[in-house]
């Protein structure tokens, strides 16, 4: 009815923060505007009795005046500016209905509905901000003279509080996960140089002064071998004679080829014996790719990479091609086998520059900028050639970016959401040159079979290495036995794979090299994925079974790495090594490739085999620390003692073969005289002696070897310089001879401003080890 002014009365149908705005109201309690704007107070009133009320229907019930005919059929709800759902949780009771009881009994459901709602959107508004728990955590720094500052970052099992595990170290401003040596590795080795410091305190430190001798050579030797900067990019091939250039190729076709597909095969050749028949200038990034491809055959070219100044000079001539201003960026499939190329070359043959983790995520970049990451049926216009060589580029990229955060420590950054690549089809190369080719059976070995088997344990070993560096990673040891578990799995398979190769009587097997390398690559997921908890089985033994693991696998890795102790162990994978090893029908070259490739070159390889005989010195350790005391005598098993001495002669031949960095010699001896003290109950004293000893030995052995060397390197920088020059190449950047006056026995050992950790780290930020094998 109309107001005593005259003017009709209007309830109101907005609530009151929608009316107060002007805005339109949906009705809804609460209205979309109060949702948006977080308002928990979304209440109706009316004009006239300033009462909260809402429209019926789908909203909450209206308190509506003292009316008698109208305030029998509706509940009464709090009054204006107390929320409703302030109120007791138990659903609105609806008074009688002068109604039929159906629509008393809708009436009340319709209550009941909306009461639940209004629970369920307080929920969604009123999200749990409650900040995540996080483990318990600690830091264990060590430092020494000699050791540097490590700072390892410890936390506990969620799944077993009792015991600390290291999580990463940090060193200088590295930053270094799981699967890097030195998280695990940095206080197993600590107690043998604090042994050499306490010693070194009250003696004449001569020994250690030459290991500074050989550092300071090292130095000269690395300076000398730094290739004079070619720019521009040389249009004029710098090729070796074609005989040592064939070998050469054939060095890089039947190792590295083989199990990162980089190249088609019968392209690559037709261009290559174009270059020697044709007076025309050839591709420059033809060039760049042979020279890469020279460059890592080299390191299997004998056992003394006597070519390591090519290499060296060959990886240097591709980087200028690289790195030469461009009108337009070089994205296209050519670019990227070059950069590839160049990635694989860095590594093996040591050439200074960003580390190979480093590299692979600029390599996963350009791959992804121009489509790899998408599988080629997808796009259009593609040939079979074109589609396969994609897949099979992307497979090497993403196989050499999970091998480098592997070995740095370093997050993937990659998942298997990030791509819908297919794995390459089973297709020998000379396939892919017809239309339509048709994929050879499973059980047929291709050229691509090896690629195709790593690319089915892909998702295992990603989960391992994003278990073991990223951030969040959770690091139960149920997690850690169920990616066993998987991993496993697909190794069997693998195993299977290979087996059903050799049954099938074809003539095309794989190489001895082939399945040598694919089972030292599991094997080294495995061991890393169960090192955190090695050491720390010692005091739980429900870690014992990670101990047992890294031992085993640390053993099978190092028979894989040298062949002479492969065929006689008994601990290889009988699924390989008894039946497939022995029927290969390659024609086999009269040498070891494997071991040429982890003696001579830099990088994965040698840095697997020199971890496994670390982590062999550092099971015998814990078997001294078991058996101590109980009684007079400590028997070690012969085998582990056995890789202990091999280790040692091998890191004096990767001195031999041009590796300028005696850390290695220096460790492993370090540690076995330290075992061998030990082990016949020495005091600390005595065993202290016999350490600075062994630091001795290592100088009187590794000095020689260096000199002869830095004569070497000299006499053929000096050789090179005007046949550079009459190139018209330009000499810049060049650091000449170093003062050969340091290298004097009695130079003073100055370490007050000396990081002492130079001796373990390289210069190049990787995080690896040395140059070579760390």
């Amino acid at each position: 009815m109309p107001d005593p002014d005259g003017r009709r009365s209007r309830s109101t149908v907005s609530c009151a923060l929608c009316r107060k705005r002007k805005v339109r109201c949906d009705r809804q309690t609460p209205c979309s505007n109060c949702v948006r704007s977080r308002n928990e107070n979304c209440v109706y009133e009316n004009d006239r009795p300033r009462n909260h009320v809402v429209d019926s229907g789908l909203r909450a019930p209206t308190l509506i005046t003292n009316s008698a005919s109208r305030s029998s059929s509706r509940p009464t709800i709090p009054p204006y500016g107390v929320d409703s759902r302030t109120v007791s949780s138990s659903a609105p009771t609806t008074p009688p209905s002068t109604s039929g009881p159906d629509e008393a009994n809708l009436e009340q459901m319709k209550l009941r509905i909306k009461h639940l709602e209004e629970q369920l959107a307080t929920v969604v508004l009123k999200p749990d901000r409650s900040p995540v728990p996080i483990a318990n955590s600690q830091i264990q720094t060590t430092s020494s003279r000699f050791g540097g500052t490590f700072h390892v970052h410890c936390g506990n099992d969620p799944s077993n509080q009792s015991h600390g595990i290291a999580r990463s170290v940090s060193h200088k401003n590295r930053l270094f996960g799981q699967s890097h040596w030195a998280v695990n590795g940095v206080l197993q080795v600590r107690e043998s140089f604090d042994l050499i410091e306490a010693h070194l305190g009250t003696e004449t430190p001569s020994a250690w002064t030459g290991i500074e001798q050989c550092k300071s050579l090292a130095r000269v030797i690395k300076t000398q071998r730094t290739p004079l900067t070619l720019w521009p990019f040389p249009t004029s091939p710098d090729l070796p004679s074609k005989d040592v250039a064939d070998t050469l190729v054939d060095c890089y076709l039947r190792t590295s080829e083989s199990i990162y597909r980089v190249l088609h095969i019968p392209t690559f050749r037709r261009d290559y014996d174009a270059l020697w028949v044709s007076d025309s200038t050839p591709d420059a990034n033809f060039l760049a790719q042979l020279q890469l491809v020279l460059a890592i055959g080299a390191t299997t070219y004998d056992e003394h990479f006597s070519l390591r100044s090519s290499a060296l000079r060959w990886v240097s001539a591709a980087q200028a091609w690289q790195s030469q201003p461009k009108f337009k960026a070089r994205l296209d499939l050519g670019s990227i086998q070059t950069h590839i190329l160049f990635l694989i070359a860095q590594e093996k043959v040591a050439f200074s520059g960003d580390s190979t983790w480093i590299l692979a995520g600029s390599l996963i970049r350009r791959a992804v900028y121009i489509g790899l990451h998408k599988d080629p049926t997808y796009l259009p216009h593609k040939t079979a050639l074109n589609i396969e060589m994609r897949r099979r580029l992307w497979n090497t990229v993403m196989e050499l970016a999970l091998q480098s955060s592997l070995t740095s420590g370093g997050p993937p950054f990659i998942s298997m959401g990030d791509f819908d690549v297919a794995a390459p089809n089973n297709f020998d190369d000379d396939q892919l040159m017809a239309d339509d080719p048709v994929p050879q059976p499973d059980d047929h070995f291709t050229q691509v079979s090896v690629a195709i088997m790593l690319r089915n344990t892909f998702p295992q070993r990603l989960a391992i290495v994003k278990f073991l560096n990223d951030l969040g990673s959770s690091g139960t040891y149920q997690e850690t036995l169920r990616l066993d578990t998987e991993l496993r799995g697909a190794y069997n398979l693998l195993s299977r794979t290979f087996q059903s190769y050799n049954n099938a009587g074809s003539n095309a097997t794989p190489s001895r090299f082939e399945m040598r390398v694919v089972n030292f690559m599991m094997h080294r997921y495995l061991s890393s994925l169960h090192v955190p908890y090695c050491s720390a089985a010692l005091q739980e033994t429900s870690y014992y079974f990670s101990r047992k693991v890294v031992v085993e696998s640390s053993l099978k890795i190092w028979h894989l790495a040298f062949s002479s102790s492969a065929s006689s162990s008994t601990v290889n994978d009988s699924s390989i090594h008894n039946n497939q090893l022995n029927n290969n029908n390659h024609a086999l070259p009269d040498y070891d490739e494997l071991a040429r490739l982890i003696t001579c070159s830099a990088g994965f390889y040698p840095t697997v085999a020199i971890q496994a005989a670390f982590l062999i010195a550092m099971e015998l350790r814990m078997q001294i620390n078991e058996e101590e005391g109980m009684f007079s005598g400590i028997t070690l098993r012969p085998d582990l003692v056995a890789v202990l001495e091999e280790s040692k002669a091998w890191c004096l031949q990767t001195i031999e073969a041009g590796e300028t960095n005696v850390k290695g010699l220096l460790l492993m001896s370090t540690l076995s005289a330290h075992l061998e003290g030990l082990s016949r109950g020495m005091e600390k004293s005595e065993i202290a002696r016999l350490l600075v000893k062994t630091v001795h030995d290592v100088k009187e052995k590794c000095v020689p070897i260096l000199e002869r060397m830095a004569t070497v390197v000299q006499n053929d920088k000096t050789a090179q310089m005007p046949q550079q020059q009459q190139q018209g190449f330009s000499v810049e950047g060049t650091e000449m001879m170093e003062d050969w006056g340091f290298l004097s026995s009695d130079a003073p050992l100055d370490m007050t401003n000396n990081d002492p950790m130079n001796w373990v780290f390289n210069d190049n930020g990787d995080g690896v080890l040395g140059s070579s094998f760390w």
